[in-house]
């Protein structure tokens, strides 16, 4: 039986990393994965291929919608949709290589095949030719991940019914997808195939999308979705049934006053969150817990109730985020390691990448309300930025909360171009407990979408934005 100082079951962001990082740190390290390719849940059918499907269609949408305002004259375009997969399979296939190739540059042990927890030190791999090996670890880190949830009583048939696995897979346009949930999953994959065509009606049992972010933010994404894309949201709605009826499906769900309404569609996507993956893992012969969710319970230092056993990402408390996954696998490396690192969990930033794409760190104005905190808010909107109006892109805006009176920033929450990306500057901005105004004297280059992060950290400060 071969010996390992580390072993982490799961190699999607995670646990790759936290392979990684456990290599770098001089420890013996296994990384243990069920499937044939690396990279979890997130390179091969979640945050990868789905960011692949929404730049195709992107390009599309630009191309049918825009390309003439620029004074691009071209033929009709036509969707392609075998192609678009194809290329996403091939993204998919050069970034999960280039895992494969940092497990050998860092020397790390791959098995292949579906662990499960024999004792507290001891795993048993299981090939999917049946055969089994046991490796033994002084350390074990957790890195499972999490798979898509569904409603009591509802089939997922993975034909009719789908989930965002079969969403990316698809060899047509459906002409009306019923989106079951209002969360990121939903939209992003509902914006893919609205740009191609799709009618959208999203069914969502809460009163607004996207729970948890600004509310303003998700309001003006929302009239954005309905303004350009032609989304219908059916809000404070519960789904009691949906089946497949060959070429259709129905939906039943209740709106608010308790009656009956039916939506029939061609596709039904279910995207009411995703539930941690441990099934057959064996917990119980580790002796590590669980909650009644399947959760797995740890300390500060992510360690479970069995002291060389760790878990991180999906399968722990917190937001289910790539990013999070990363700096959680990082974290228990160094732990494992004697070093003392941190992780700030309150900026960890979460993003929606539809278009315009949105972005949210730290407090939300609705948490700082509830916490009794005073504070002051700047706002930017992109229709008064240069570089927005250069590319057309100038729905949404910049919000940004700041301490009434030591003027920290609090939040930072964006609607617009390249949120996603804007978003490091405010990360990197509340890291070092900058003020509003620390933001609002920094030069920044003239004309960049991140201008519009710094005239609402001006507004905030209680000077007037120089461009509006």
């Amino acid at each position: 039986m071969e010996k390992f100082d580390v072993t982490i079951i799961g190699s999607g962001p995670g646990g790759y990393v936290a392979a990684i990082r456990c290599a770098q740190l001089g420890m013996k390290t296994a990384l243990i994965e069920k499937y044939e390719s690396l990279g979890g849940t997130c390179l091969n059918v979640g945050c990868i291929p789905s960011k692949a499907m929404l730049d195709s269609s992107e390009h599309f949408y630009n191309a049918t919608h825009h390309f003439k305002d620029h004074g691009i004259k071209i033929n009709t375009p036509e969707v392609d949709l075998i192609q678009m997969v194809a290329r996403k399979a091939d993204v998919v296939k050069t970034t999960v290589a280039g895992v494969s190739y940092l497990m050998k540059k860092n020397k790390v042990t791959v098995f292949t095949g579906h662990g499960s927890f024999l004792t507290k030190n001891k795993i048993e791999i299981t090939k999917a030719d049946g055969t089994k090996q046991e490796v033994e670890s002084d350390k074990i880190i957790i890195a499972t991940g999490s798979k898509p949830a569904s409603l009591p009583g509802i089939e997922i048939d993975k034909k009719r019914i789908i989930t965002s696995t079969e969403a990316l897979v698809l060899k047509e346009v459906p002409k009306h997808l019923v989106i079951i949930g209002g969360g990121v999953i939903g939209l992003e994959l509902g914006s893919v195939y609205a740009r191609l065509g799709s009618k959208i009606t999203v069914v969502e049992y809460a009163d607004r999308i996207v729970a948890g972010m600004d509310r303003a933010i998700i309001k003006e994404l929302q009239r954005v979705l309905e303004k350009d894309l032609d989304f219908k949201f059916l809000l404070s709605h519960k789904v009691t049934s949906a089946k497949n009826s060959g070429n259709e499906i129905v939906v039943i769900a209740k709106n608010a006053k308790d009656e009956s309404i039916e939506i029939k569609g061609d596709y039904c996507l279910m995207a009411v969150g995703r539930r941690p993956y441990t099934d057959n893992l064996g917990i119980d012969k580790s002796g590590v817990k669980s909650d009644s969710k399947g959760k797995i319970e740890t300390n500060e230092k992510l360690q479970t109730n069995i002291e060389n056993i760790y878990a991180i990402g999906d399968v722990i408390k917190g937001a289910m985020l790539a990013h999070k996954a990363m700096e959680e696998g990082v974290l228990v490396a160094e732990i494992i390691a004697g070093q003392k690192p941190h992780i700030n969990y309150n900026l960890i930033p979460g993003v929606i990448y539809t278009w315009p794409e949105v972005a949210s760190l730290g407090l939300t104005e609705e948490q700082l309300k509830e916490n009794g905190q005073k504070f002051k808010v700047g706002m930017f909107p992109f229709k008064a930025s240069g570089r927005a109006k250069a590319s057309g892109d100038t729905d949404g805006f910049v919000k940004v909360l700041a301490h009434e009176t030591t003027d920290e920033i609090l939040g930072v929450h964006m609607i617009g171009p390249r949120a996603a990306d804007m978003i490091a500057e405010a990360v990197v901005a509340m890291e070092y407990r900058a003020s509003a105004e620390d933001v609002g004297r920094m030069s920044h280059a003239h004309p960049t979408f991140t201008e519009s992060f710094r005239e609402a950290c001006l507004d905030a400060t209680g000077k007037r934005p120089i461009h509006i």
